[in-house]
Order: structure tokens, then C-alpha cells, then sequence
């Protein structure tokens, strides 16, 4: 059994039954069934039903969002927002899958030798809470676009979002078994990915999760993707547009309640501009309206649950007992709901859980440096790698960032976001593979070599 808790109210909005042995049974039979009429059709066949699903997303957005803004605490604005990227990443597909997976022609002394991309077969999906929507269907819809099928285990505080994603691929006109949603616990991930009918696995979520899901896949001899957790940094350099760097870091660190994997947590701002951008942020972090999440004009909502809430309590007063200086002002907060006071914090020391680890909320490290290396240098003394961002207008503190930072991606002048025209992914232990653009779609097919004599 699992619960559907309102953090805004604390109140059960919806229980649900887990589906027993049987149902998954079915549900994982129904998708291995499927694969082989699924793997048979043309990019065509494939793209009509992705594009009205991006229809069938569009029409629903308010709806969507309404669930997923009651299920997990983000904005109702940015609940909107996800439901429509969802809408773009489903059109990319269906308009660039052909020419992702077109054969690649490689002149040998055999009279044609080329590559050809062939789906696996059904794909376990296993998929956080954070961006109900929007990681199930980053991973959809390049997966069903190459041939492949889906199945989903989704976070059991979201089910209701698991089911409505399910009912966009049936309404659109996917035919049964396409993508299927287990409501099934973590306890029984294994099973599924060991059942031989399952290829492949991608998983989005904590370190922990991942690795699991990585050693069993490896057992298995199976392709997986992770994209794990991340404390990325944001570099001011003096050259950089403060404004545009101000604005940017606040909602870097703040988007989704600041609960994102690629959230900039931690800030290295050069000497010469650090205290001019240390008040500025800090007095935009207090300007910030906290408040219930359905209304427009709230920035920052709940956090996810009250476990959630109470880790990220206890990683700042361990930071702050550490030496770290505590910048925002006090905050009333409302009497109910899992809700947390943005916070900046000035010098964390080493070793802090605002310098080494991942705050999953609205809590800013910042530091000031004497130079670039020096920023280079406390941006990779983690062992996260999943995005950075710097803000420069010098051509050389560009080209020593994206040498440098060890990051599956470097944004200049810019926060960092996934983009279905753009890989993305980490390094070190915030993962491995790719996602979006064509490493995405590509991330399971066969590769298959041809060679004619």
C-alpha cells in the first residue's frame, strides 16, 4: 500500500494497492508481447501517436499539473511548465527520431557495410519524485520512438502522476502494452530487472538507488542509465553581468523548491565582486513569497515530505555548527506543511554538508575566491559531477571552465537545464549515459554492423 500526501496540508489526498505478483505478471508479459509488433513498425507509425500525445499533454496541462503540484509541493506555474516540456520533448522524437537512428554508411572493401540502430525491447523506467512528469517522459519518448516499450516504477508518492502519464500514451493512441506503470514497491525492482523479458534499465534518483540498480543490471548483463544526484557550482567571474548572474543564481538554486538534481547549490564568486553579489542574493533570497503552491505568486512551496524536510534541517545545523554563517533573515513559516526557509549560508567549511554534499532544497553555499583555478578547484572537491555553470564575458575563463569542471555539462551565462536538442548526463557518482537529443534515443538499441560481400 502506498499514500498520496499533500505536503501543503499533510493530508492524504489518495491510497493505493500495490499491484500484486500477478498483475505484474501481466502487465510485464503484455509489454514483452508488445515489443515484438511495436519493433516492427515505421518511424511514421510511431510518430502520430507520439505527437498526440503531445496534444493529449497540452489539452490536460492544468490537470497534470494540479496532481502533481498536490502530490509532491512544486508550483502550480512550474507544474504547467514541466507538463509542456513534456509536450516538446514528445514532438522532438517524433521529428528527429528517423534521423537520429538513420544508418550510418562506412565505406570498407565489402560492397556495403553500414550500422543499424534496433531496439532492445521493454525498458524498466525506474523514476523519482521530483519532476513526476518530466523524467518518465525524457526517457519515453525516445525509447518508444527507437522500437523499444516501457515499463514504469514510478516514486510511491506519485502514483497518481504515474497513472495520468500512463493514460496520455493510451489516449493517444499507443496500442495496449506500449508503456505499462508498475504501482510496485522498491523492494520488488529486482525482480522485474531480473525477469529476462526485461532489457535494459534507466533509473533517475539518489546514489544509493542507482548503484542497486547498476550492480543488478551488471549482473545481468544488462544497459543501464543513471543520472544521480549533484551539488553543482555556479562561478561568478568579475567580468561576468552581475544582474543577469544574480537573477540566475536565485533561480538556480530555488526551481522545484530546490529540488532538482541540477540546482546550483554551491556559489564561488570572485573577490573582487563577492560582496556586492553576496547582498544582492541574499537580499533576493529573502524577498523570495513562500506559500502555498497553487497560488501564483508563490516562489517557494513545501518540500516533498517531512523526511525530506527534516534531512535538509539537519545537514544546514550541522553545516552551521561547523563554522558556517547563517545570511537570510528568519522566516515566519505557515503552520502547516513540510516548508523550509530559503537559506543562505557564507563559508561553509570543508567538509560541511553544505560544501561536500547534496542540500535537496532551498539552501545556498557561497564562498569567495582569488581566482578561477581556485573556483575550478572547490567546484570538483565533491563527488558528484552532473552539471556547472560559470558567469563570465572573458573567452578565456570560458575555455578554462569547460576543460576543467568535471561535469557532464558547463552553461555559461546561463543556469543549467535539460533540453531534448542537448545530451545530458553526469560523471563520477552522478552517473553514467546519456539522455535527450541523440545519445538518448540511442542509449538502447542494438548498434548492429552490417557488412555485404
Amino acid at each position: 500500500m502506498a499514500q498520496s500526501v499533500n505536503p501543503t496540508t499533510e493530508d492524504i489526498i489518495e491510497t493505493f494497492e500495490a499491484y500484486d505478483d500477478a498483475e505484474v505478471e501481466r502487465r510485464v508479459d503484455r509489454v514483452a508481447q508488445r515489443f515484438e509488433t511495436w519493433r516492427l513498425t515505421s518511424f511514421d507509425e510511431r510518430a502520430k501517436p507520439m505527437m498526440r500525445a503531445a496534444d493529449v499533454l497540452e489539452s490536460n496541462k492544468e490537470a497534470y499539473a494540479e496532481t502533481m503540484t498536490a502530490e509532491m509541493g512544486k508550483t502550480l506555474k512550474s507544474a504547467v511548465a514541466e507538463v509542456k516540456k513534456c509536450a516538446w520533448v514528445c514532438r522532438h522524437y517524433a521529428e528527429h527520431a528517423e534521423g537520429y537512428l538513420e544508418d550510418e554508411i562506412i565505406e570498407t572493401d565489402a560492397r556495403q557495410s553500414y550500422v543499424r540502430h534496433l531496439p532492445l525491447g521493454p525498458v524498466l523506467a525506474v523514476m523519482p519524485w521530483n519532476f513526476p512528469f518530466w523524467q518518465v517522459f525524457r526517457f519515453a519518448a525516445p525509447a518508444l520512438m527507437a522500437g523499444n516499450v516501457g515499463l514504469l516504477k514510478h516514486a510511491s508518492n506519485v502514483w497518481r502522476s504515474a497513472l495520468n502519464i500512463e493514460a496520455v500514451f493510451r489516449e493517444a493512441g499507443f496500442p495496449d502494452g506500449c508503456f505499462e506503470t508498475l504501482l510496485i514497491g522498491s523492494d520488488r525492482v529486482e525482480d522485474v530487472l531480473r525477469d529476462k523479458r526485461v532489457r535494459a534499465a534507466t533509473l533517475t534518483g539518489s546514489g544509493p538507488a542507482g548503484g542497486a540498480v547498476a550492480s543488478i543490471a551488471g549482473s545481468e548483463i544488462k544497459p543501464s542509465v543513471l543520472e544521480l544526484g549533484g551539488t553543482d557550482a555556479l562561478i561568478v567571474m568579475p567580468s561576468a553581468d552581475l544582474d543577469a548572474a544574480v537573477k540566475t543564481a536565485v533561480e538556480a538554486r530555488t526551481q522545484n523548491n530546490g529540488q532538482s538534481c541540477i540546482a546550483a547549490k554551491r556559489f564561488f564568486v570572485h573577490q573582487d565582486v563577492y560582496t556586492e553579489f553576496r547582498d544582492r542574493f541574499v537580499v533576493a533570497f529573502d524577498a523570495l513569497t513562500i506559500g502555498d503552491p497553487m497560488r501564483d505568486e508563490t516562489d517557494i512551496g513545501p518540500l516533498a515530505t517531512k523526511t525530506i524536510r527534516d534531512e535538509l534541517i539537519d545537514q544546514v545545523e550541522k553545516t552551521l555548527g561547523a563554522g558556517g554563517t547563517h545570511l537570510t533573515a528568519e522566516r515566519q513559516l505557515p503552520d502547516k506543511g513540510w516548508y523550509f526557509a530559503p537559506i543562505v549560508i557564507e563559508n561553509a567549511p570543508t567538509g560541511s554538508p553544505a560544501f561536500s554534499d547534496e542540500l535537496f532544497g532551498p539552501a545556498a553555499g557561497l564562498w569567495s575566491v582569488a581566482s578561477l583555478e581556485e573556483a575550478i578547484a572547490h567546484a570538483n572537491a565533491t563527488k558528484f559531477g552532473l552539471g556547472s555553470a560559470i558567469f563570465t564575458n572573458e573567452d578565456d575563463d570560458i575555455e578554462q571552465a569547460v576543460r576543467d569542471l568535471e561535469a557532464g555539462s558547463t552553461f555559461v551565462n546561463s543556469r543549467v537545464s535539460s533540453d531534448p536538442r542537448l545530451p545530458f548526463g553526469g560523471i563520477k557518482q552522478s552517473g553514467f549515459g546519456r539522455e535527450l537529443a541523440a545519445d538518448g534515443i540511442r542509449a538502447f538499441v542494438n548498434r548492429k554492423t552490417v557488412s555485404i560481400a
